[in-house]
């Protein structure tokens, strides 16, 4: 059977996993492929899976046609079905949402979807997040729906020991946009410093994907805070180096900060999980899946600076806990994320379309 997973960039959460499930599923028989509408800094990651990039008619209609794919599993953008249609697919298509940032904005675009969805989609698919699978069941009751958590291959990217580092460092992981919160991160991240003067604050980002005046408030609270000393920005790292860096900041006694308002499946938690580093993150629902608080990483409620604060003290300081708490986090990506159980739950989706 042949598979084709669609998105608009390959970067961050979707080029990777998008690149797991496509080596995960080929060992189940499964040829799966992969389309993007537009480049994006994830084509460096690119190892071995067939990978395409264009937004142009002729060009997609001749992978259509070579790839004679049986499925072809789109992320987000359920206007391209009717296109698909159009340059002569006639296979099954699956709507698939790993997330949509704030819930209203989610509503809003599912319902804008009833029609693409009933006129052309077999399934809708999303990796077990709650007020996605709500939706579904609201605006979708005559489509199959199929919710399991996304995978992840812990085997591979996994804890890498190195050189500790001389001073605790918290991270954060994103884009430039309201939903992602750098804000509260750089609060919190202000605030610790009072209490750990060595810390350092490292974040992840692809400049491509950030909106401009949100960069520019950046700077600007940057530079408000104080934070220009403490703070590293590192661009575009290559996917199998950040294994490295999760390490190390796992090291340092510091942790991931995933301030995000709201998350669909978020791989840079169980990036981080998988190489000892804890998270500290929002307790939306997308995350609640891998994150228990003081079993496998640390909640807070989006807003409330103070409580992530208190939170990330106990994690910089509380030893037998923060230890316990790398432990527990590296076996549930064992159990609840693993490859075998999500290829299973995936190719029974097939199948049933």
């Amino acid at each position: 059977m042949n598979v084709l997973f669609v998105f608009y960039v390959p970067s961050g959460g979707m080029d990777t996993l998008n690149r797991l499930r496509c080596k995960a599923l080929a060992r189940y028989g499964i040829q799966a492929s992969c389309l993007y509408f537009h480049w994006g800094a994830g084509v460096q990651n690119n190892d071995g899976v067939p990978v395409y990039i264009t937004n142009e008619n002729e060009e997609i209609r001749r992978i259509l046609d070579a790839g004679k794919f049986d499925v072809i599993v789109v992320t987000t953008d359920h206007k391209s079905f009717p296109r698909f249609r159009q340059l002569g697919y006639a296979g099954k298509l699956v709507l698939e949402i790993q997330g949509y940032g704030a819930q209203e904005n989610a509503r809003r675009q599912l319902t804008e979807a009833v029609p693409y969805v009933y006129s052309y989609a077999n399934a809708l698919l999303n990796p077990s997040t709650s007020h996605i699978t709500a939706l579904f069941r609201e605006l979708f009751p005559g489509i199959p729906q199929y919710n399991f958590p996304n995978m992840f291959d812990a085997d591979t990217f996994t804890y890498r020991p190195g050189p500790q580092p001389e001073q605790p460092i918290i991270a954060w992981i994103g884009r430039m946009e309201d939903n992602k919160n750098w804000r509260e991160f750089l609060h919190i991240g202000h605030q610790l410093s009072y209490y750990v003067p060595n810390l350092k604050l490292w974040i992840f980002e692809d400049p491509n994907l950030s909106i401009p005046h949100e960069r520019e408030q950046f700077e600007y609270m940057i530079g408000q805070l104080g934070l220009h000393s403490r703070l590293t920005i590192r661009s575009n790292v290559a996917n199998t180096e950040m294994q490295h860096y999760y390490s190390a900041i796992g090291d340092s006694g510091g942790f991931l900060c995933n301030t995000s308002k709201v998350e669909g499946g978020p791989l840079s938690v169980l990036e981080a999980m998988s190489c000892r580093c804890p998270v500290l993150a929002t307790n939306s629902d997308g995350v609640a899946i891998a994150i228990r608080h003081n079993e496998t990483g640390k909640n807070y409620t989006v807003g409330n600076i103070g409580q992530a604060v208190q939170e990330g003290l106990d994690l910089l300081f509380n030893a037998p806990l923060r230890e316990s708490i790398r432990t527990n986090a590296q076996q549930r990506l064992q159990t609840v994320f693993n490859p075998h159980n999500y290829c299973v739950s995936f190719i029974d989706m097939l199948y049933h379309i």
